[in-house]
């Protein structure tokens, strides 16, 4: 039953197939064809296209293997001078690229799952739930099948590297997350717990100086192998791979502010220049991409971001480390998995530069948490209407208005009736329902009365400012809330509430 449910999830992504694509669709094109037709020497210099390559290098050796598949539909969109290219045969091999190697998804899931429903009362409704919610995951259809990208693929990696390690094998988990940081560098941001946890749990389990040792070796060993799998080739260019993997002159925030701290702090210092009749220095809703100064509040750059991601983690891997070795390889998986969450939700909101799409880093591995206990479904709920309302304004079109809303409330109705059948209770408190009920009036008013009003020329980016941050508040609420049940019980393994709901 759970391929025929991947069956049917992909059935749907082929209805997007002709729908609106982002630039991110001529990105992959471009480096399909800077893959196919330059000397690997050259990949990461070639900028013909304002496209250029800065994901890590599996990444490019991943679009390199696509190309040789693309050349049989169409050999055009490989030649690097081809800007903007989309024939109809490209587009069906692009959008079937996304949905064949989505399979890597599944197989992720499917692991996960295996491992957490095991030993429960039904594994194999949990099995189906837990793959109807992960396969059918409304962003995911959003970012992937309509605007374009490989995250499914990725996310993958990352579940079957999870999946891994709730099975004990950290040795497997640790190859397969080295592989993925060489897919996409942005999952660095969960790399501390990894690194917390494959040190506590697998090196210094049983401790003795010698043994520790020789696991440490077997680590490093994977870790390193895997880099050199990766950069070796490039070891020639390794400072031009570097400056197009970390491009520092991008500015605070994106051109739409994801719903994060800096989203709220950017309102603060408008409304504050606003307030006090100061001319603001730049414009960051503009729609570019680059730096600029705060009017009234201090400047924020990338070494103060990075100091405040990485203490607001230390909490979360402190509380990582004093777990018991003795728990059971499940229990602590899941208390890692938590671990991820917290701390891709902390890069998330505090983070630079960070994009909306980064919050499916947080909302995926949640969603998995949410089959085994009903703390992490109610939460898993929550957040996922917040997240995925957060990524409308990645489809503007008007024709996919009702499309992103119809994703949105069914796969939330969805979500709360699968959801309820293994957990039978309500999720919500009082001031979370309030806060999710203004979201239907958020939409109105984006769609209908901002317009309506006549503020369309004389306030454009302000239904994007009001999204972000309403947006970012739901998510501010939901870290400090998680991050505080995962510290104050054991990893998270709490009971079920007994709080009022509604």
């Amino acid at each position: 039953m759970f391929w025929h449910i991947f069956l049917l999830v992909s059935g749907v992504k082929l209805l997007f197939i002709p729908a609106y694509r982002s630039t991110d669709f001529e990105v992959h094109r471009n480096w399909l064809a800077i893959t196919h037709s330059l000397p690997l020497s050259r990949w990461y210099y070639e900028k013909t296209s304002e496209w250029t390559l800065d994901y890590p290098p599996f990444f490019a050796y991943f679009e390199w293997l696509l190309s040789q598949v693309a050349k049989s539909f169409d050999p055009r969109m490989l030649d690097v001078k081809n800007l903007n290219y989309a024939s109809e045969q490209t587009i069906v091999f692009q959008r079937f690229s996304v949905i064949v190697t989505d399979v890597i998804y599944a197989l992720g899931v499917r692991r996960c799952l295996r491992a957490l429903s095991a030993g429960s009362v039904n594994p194999t409704r949990s099995l189906l739930i837990g793959g109807a919610l992960l396969l059918g995951n409304a962003g995911l259809l959003m970012v992937d099948h309509i605007h374009f990208q490989y995250n499914g693929f990725l996310f993958g990696v990352l579940l079957l590297s999870i999946g891994a390690l709730m099975e004990n094998r950290p040795l497997q988990s640790a190859l397969l997350f080295a592989v993925l940081l060489n897919l996409k560098h942005i999952f660095m941001y969960v790399a501390p717990v990894y690194v917390v946890y494959l040190l506590r749990f697998y090196c210094l389990r049983d401790f003795t100086v010698g043994r520790a040792a020789v696991k440490l070796i077997k680590l490093a060993t994977i870790v390193l192998g895997v880099c050199l799998l990766s950069f070796g080739p490039f070891y020639e260019h390794i400072p031009q791979v570097l400056s197009r993997l970390f491009p520092f002159k991008r500015g605070l925030t994106h051109a739409y502010w994801a719903p994060n701290f800096w989203a709220l702090y950017n309102t603060a210092d408008k409304a504050l220049a606003v307030a006090l009749g100061k001319v603001t220095k730049a414009s960051s809703t503009g729609g570019l991409v680059q730096t600029f100064d705060h009017t009234v509040l201090p400047s924020i750059t990338p070494s103060v971001t990075f100091a405040l991601t990485g203490l607001a983690m230390v909490p979360v891997l402190l509380k990582l480390c004093t777990l018991k070795p003795s728990t059971s390889s499940v229990s602590l998986g899941r208390s890692f998995t938590r671990a991820i969450v917290l701390c891709g939700c902390t890069s998330f909101l505090f983070g630079w530069h960070v994009h909306e799409k980064a919050i499916l880093m947080v909302l995926i591995p949640l969603t998995l948490l949410a089959i085994a206990n009903q703390h992490d479904a109610r939460w898993a709920v929550f957040l996922g209407i917040v997240a995925h309302y957060s990524l409308f304004p990645l489809l503007f079109k008007p024709e996919l208005t009702l499309v992103k809303i119809c994703l949105h409330a069914l796969y939330t109705a969805v979500s709360v009736l699968l959801l309820k059948l293994i957990h039978r209770a309500t999720f919500f408190r009082t001031v979370e329902f309030l806060y999710l009920a203004g979201f239907p009036v958020l939409c109105v008013y984006e769609n209908i009365v901002h317009d309506a009003i006549g503020l369309r020329e004389r306030l454009p980016f302000l239904p994007l400012l009001l999204i972000s941050v309403y947006c970012a508040v739901g998510v501010l609420y939901f870290w400090v809330s998680y991050q505080v049940s995962f510290l104050t019980t054991n990893g998270g393994e709490m009971s079920t509430e007994k709080k009022k709901t509604k």
